[in-house]
């Protein structure tokens, strides 16, 4: 017979499951804070979406393909933004059909929110793990990126 209790425990031990939970746990941090300094109704999918929009702008199929869902996904995503008036559509000056969208001030005040966001989680860490242990992760995560990224 199988012991589900033993595999249930390796599972939650794997290295996968612990890197997700690990980036989870930071989007989860920096929601919060970003809510503290007024970026209220946001979710993970829009701030997903921000942090993939380039600051000169991104057209919506690229940023379907770079978050990994729909154009329409995306497109539903882009309209919430644009209520919460942190981007704006363009037309596309190299291709009229196609829309590129854009941060509006309201999203570049974001964008500053959001890397003073991960300069205080990585002082938490630094805090947790010490100055020589947070070099170390961020060393190794980067080897790890560049691995799977070769494949």
């Amino acid at each position: 017979m199988i012991d589900l209790e033993a595999i249930e425990a390796l599972r939650q031990q794997h290295i996968g499951r612990l890197l997700l939970n690990a980036q989870r746990n930071y989007s989860l941090a920096a929601l919060s804070k970003l809510r503290a300094r007024g970026h209220e109704g946001l979710t993970l999918a829009h701030t997903n979406l921000l942090a993939h929009l380039d600051v000169s702008g991104t057209r919506i199929t690229t940023l379907a393909e770079q978050v990994g869902v729909s154009k329409q996904a995306i497109g539903n995503l882009v309209g919430e933004l644009e209520a919460k008036g942190y981007v704006r559509r363009e037309v596309d000056s190299h291709d009229r059909r196609a829309a590129v969208i854009t941060y509006t001030l309201a999203g570049q005040k974001f964008l500053q929110d959001a890397h003073e966001v991960k300069r205080e989680i990585e002082a938490e860490y630094t805090a947790t793990l010490g100055e020589e242990g947070f070099q170390e992760l961020r060393h190794l995560l980067t080897l790890l990126v560049r691995g799977i990224s070769q494949e």
